[in-house]
């Protein structure tokens, strides 16, 4: 049975409003003009969102935020992926204003929350390279220490909104040591305050969510911008990583949803062979499958954000197996959208392509159903071993016990 944790008034009220503010806000026609646009996103709107407190959703009123939750904010996600709403907001609040609420220093605090919260800012995370996953040993940036500054050179790849951002949380490698995951250390950059960057477009999957590759030529930046400890920078990659994971649930969650409503639709109002096609045994089979899938993805993805909320030290396994379950669940919901829909489904002036690419794009983003199957798998084999049991052997295409 799915676990139905369901919303009290408040966030009724909050999901009410969001559906009715991008409805009107944001149609469909807008999210087209802002595919074609260089930075991808709207600056009318983002200001439109942070005065109704949106962008400060989950910072402490201090700082000029509502002091809501993160269950809260996957409410507002959720309708945000209903309409494929172009917008650098998981690249600000995800990966930068969250991570430096819960490690930056007082300074960093002051002068980064506030900016983000009145709508003044964009940020966002420059971590993949060349290898274009999510181990620690793939950042290979170099920092090199001079003074009282570092010295950044690389390259960074799919940069979301780094034509856009003003602040830039970058990921560089100042230590090499025998585990990868020590010597990572994050530093966040005022692109206005910098030289030695050059941003290039990159054409990807989703048009609606533009990415870069970003360049770093002897770029100097202070020691006081390190984001946390020196050398100490992959904890909080890893916090990044599962707050902005289960946010992508969320947004997949929600554009299923719409894809299904749009397709049952389209199955109650087309007419072949004399019949409206709703009719046939066969597409109600597979609509009804896509509603049961989605329910599932639903609680794994409110588990998720429940886990964040609350802190459970199951954390981890509750939003992999979220990823794993929803990615793989909406990728199949927006196929069969496409399918059900027929030729006009596969048409550029259809909306259902718009679809399909977030979805595809935010699956392969912060890890597939493949690979967070794997974290899933060593967590298992690290309970086995505790445990008393056997070692487990890593096995191609499956994990195996050997004792």
């Amino acid at each position: 049975m799915a676990i139905e944790y369901g919303l009290n008034e408040e966030q009724e009220m909050l999901k009410k409003m969001a559906r009715d503010f991008f409805a009107k806000e944001c149609p469909m026609t807008t999210v087209r003009k802002l595919m074609a646009h260089e930075t991808g996103f709207s600056p009318e709107l983002w200001k439109k969102m942070s005065e109704l407190g949106w962008l400060g959703l989950v910072f402490p009123e201090e700082y000029g935020g509502s002091g809501m939750s993160f269950r809260d904010m996957t409410i507002l996600l959720e309708e945000m992926g209903r309409i494929v709403l172009p917008s650098p907001y998981i690249s600000t609040l995800l990966m930068v204003g969250m991570p430096v609420l819960a490690f930056g220093t007082k300074e960093q605090k002051d002068e980064l929350l506030p900016k983000i919260a009145k709508g003044e800012v964009v940020c966002t995370l420059a971590a993949l390279e060349e290898d274009g996953d999510w181990w620690a040993d793939s950042i290979n940036l170099r920092a090199d220490r001079r003074g009282d500054q570092y010295i950044i050179n690389g390259t960074k790849l799919f940069v979301p909104d780094a034509r856009a951002a003003n602040y830039m949380l970058v990921a560089a490698r100042t230590k090499r040591t025998e585990n990868p995951e020590e010597g990572i250390t994050l530093f966040l950059l005022d692109t206005k305050e910098v030289w030695g960057t050059v941003s290039t477009r990159l054409k990807t999957m989703d048009e609606t969510r533009k990415q870069y590759e970003v360049v770093f030529m002897n770029v100097p930046v202070p020691a006081k911008n390190i984001l946390g400890e020196l050398h100490n920078g992959w904890p909080i990659m890893k916090q990044i990583a599962l707050n902005t994971t289960a946010a992508l649930c969320a947004e997949m969650v929600g554009a299923g949803e719409k894809v299904l409503e749009m397709t049952v639709a389209y199955l109650k109002e087309r007419v072949a062979f004399g019949v409206v096609i709703g009719s046939f045994q066969a597409l109600q089979h597979r609509a009804a499958d896509l509603v049961i899938g989605l329910e599932y993805s639903r609680s794994l993805m409110e588990w998720a954000a429940e886990a964040i909320k609350e802190g459970d030290p199951d954390v981890a396994t509750a939003v992999s197996m979220a990823k794993s379950f929803c990615g793989d669940t909406c990728k199949k919901v927006v196929a069969e959208g496409i399918q059900m829909h027929g030729g006009i489904g596969f048409t550029w002036d259809h909306d259902m392509h718009l679809y399909f690419k977030r979805v595809w794009a935010s699956d392969t983003a912060f890890g597939d159903g493949i690979y967070h199957r794997e974290l899933i798998a060593k967590t298992l084999d690290e309970i086995h071993q505790l445990a008393g049991g056997g070692r487990w052997m890593k096995m191609p295409g499956r994990t195996s016990p050997t004792g």
